[in-house]
């Protein structure tokens, strides 16, 4: 009986060293003589383990890890094939903490299925959603859309149901459903897993938005930094093309779509939506006035969706299980389900998913098990680099989009980054000043000026240059950046700014200003 090994192709992965652990098995068990069958898989999402390598047994998969080349022969002697004892074993992999706590209904296939075949796809339940989706009228699609509660997952959090509306409800000959996957965050990867461990599902809820709004066009713009989501991507079209899922009758229906994949250089503004349009039409990605709206009038001038990776890969179990079943989860204004990316100084870091409403003390000292050092938390960032920083008396805040609104922080694209009590916060907030002078577009006066300026008064403050004056400056000139920039760019750089200088305010204070005032 052929046995089936699990090896991630992930990129998170191959960073650890997936790639080099494929070949040694691959050696080894033609050496051996075995009869097995290798599955290049996505990551489970936990980080900390991998190279994780799991093998199908009659009670389940068993995992292994962190696997190293050298490990792949003492794995094999202690009967890897039948899940056998070893100092890497984990168990049962669906019975690993960390996995066995989640809500996977987005993540639900990423790590289990060959990524790359339709087969395997369907087999776990795939395309039930598309074919639901098509014994509806668009409206309906959108009714359902709207009755789950879905909300954007790159950021705004904006209800996906009334973007969608919009868009169907604007007379056009042509409409397009854009995918924004320039995750450009730091500590973010979600995007990336799916695109590289479920491409299928990303295809599928496009598709699903095309008919539910009328569109015929898809694009998936990405960064040339994700180069093996890329390839993946390409590949699993282009099988969606061979298979029906695509093209002019998806599932022999009467209905068109097609979809390509464009790669942006890799700008931080092109994530913002209209930024990416420009660069998606062959120009420099710079921001664009609103109105209009890209609903109304967005790429080439027509009415446009433009939707998360996570928000359009959540719409196929949407459509497959009912907008009230995905709604049931979650808290407040906040329904589903959210991939919680932990990253930084943490002990179990990977991604998360969970029902909205889980503290964030929970996921850094329980779920993430606290530091890797050791040491005592001191700050997380949530929701990228644009982000607030949390201290540990704020740890009680759910993960809610208006929970954390009142606490002036954002969940952003849910990519939490922890920081141990070394870490300098007067050297963050002017990171954050630095980036988004860098990464601005230039288009409007707040960003462009006002990130450089803040950089000036980090560093005046670190100086120990009148202190007291350049905090009130750097207040007030968050507060302009604030309500006078174009873009969330500059509008969001005051939250990691500001939630240092409040939170952290001994660190505005430089060694020298405190030892005169000691």
């Amino acid at each position: 009986m052929t046995a089936t090994i699990y090896i991630p192709r992930d990129s998170g992965a191959l960073a650890l060293g997936a790639e080099k652990v494929a070949k040694a098995l691959e050696k080894e068990i033609a050496a051996r003589g075995l009869d097995v069958k290798i599955v290049r898989n996505g990551s489970r999402g936990l980080y900390w383990l991998e190279p994780m390598v799991e093998v199908e047994t009659g009670e389940g998969r068993v995992a292994y890890g962190p696997v190293k080349p050298s490990d792949v022969a003492s794995l094999l002697d202690a009967g890897l094939l039948q899940g056998g004892a070893h100092r890497l074993s984990l168990g049962l992999t669906e019975e690993i903490p960390f996995l066995a706590r989640q809500t996977r209904l987005t993540f639900a296939r990423c790590g289990i299925t060959d990524p790359l075949s339709l087969e395997d796809y369907r087999a776990h339940g795939g395309l039930k959603g598309l074919e639901n989706a098509l014994k509806l009228e668009p409206a309906q699609i959108v009714a359902e859309v709207t009755e789950s509660g879905l909300r954007g997952r790159g950021g705004a959090g904006f209800p996906t149901g009334i973007k969608w509306k919009t868009v169907l409800d604007t007379a056009s000959p042509q409409k397009y459903i854009v995918c924004n996957a320039d995750e450009g965050d730091s500590g973010t990867f979600a995007d990336r897993m799916i695109m590289e461990g479920d491409p299928f599902v990303l295809i599928e809820g496009m598709v699903i938005a095309g008919i539910a709004t009328g569109a015929t066009k898809g694009y998936i713009y990405t960064r040339s930094e994700y180069p093996h989501a890329i390839a993946i991507m390409n590949e699993a079209i282009a099988i969606a093309e061979k298979a029906g899922v695509l093209g002019t009758n998806v599932m022999s229906s009467a209905h068109a779509f097609d979809l390509e994949v464009r790669v942006g250089a890799g700008a931080y503004v092109c994530g913002e939506e209209t930024a990416l349009l420009e660069s998606l039409e062959g120009r420099r990605g710079i921001v664009r006035a609103k109105p209009p709206l890209p609903a109304h009038k967005g790429l080439f001038g027509k009415p446009t969706v433009i939707n998360n990776v996570i928000s359009l890969a959540s719409v196929p179990i949407i459509m497959d299980r009912g907008g009230a079943f995905y709604r049931d989860f979650g808290m407040g204004r906040s329904r589903g389900t959210i991939p919680i990316q932990i990253a930084g100084n943490v002990r179990h870091g990977g991604l998360f998913e969970t029902a909205f409403g889980v503290t964030l003390g929970e996921l850094v000292e329980e779920i993430g098990g606290g530091t890797a050092t050791g040491r005592p938390v001191r700050a997380v960032q949530v929701g990228g680099p644009l982000g607030a920083y949390f201290p540990p008396a704020l740890f009680d805040t759910p993960f809610d989009y208006e929970a954390f609104a009142a606490k002036d922080g954002l969940i952003g694209h849910a990519g939490i980054v922890v920081f141990d009590d070394t870490v300098d916060m007067l050297k963050q907030a002017r990171f954050a000043m630095e980036f988004c002078a860098v990464e601005s577009c230039g288009k409007c006066t707040p960003c462009r000026i006002g990130s450089t300026r803040g950089v000036e008064l980090a560093d005046r403050i670190a100086a120990g240059i009148e202190p007291e004056k350049q905090i009130t400056v750097l207040a007030d000139l968050c507060n302009t950046m604030k309500f006078g920039s174009l873009c969330a760019l500059g509008g969001f750089t005051p939250y990691p700014v500001m939630s240092a200088l409040n939170h952290f305010p001994e660190d505005f204070r430089p060694a020298p200003v405190r030892e005169a005032a000691e």
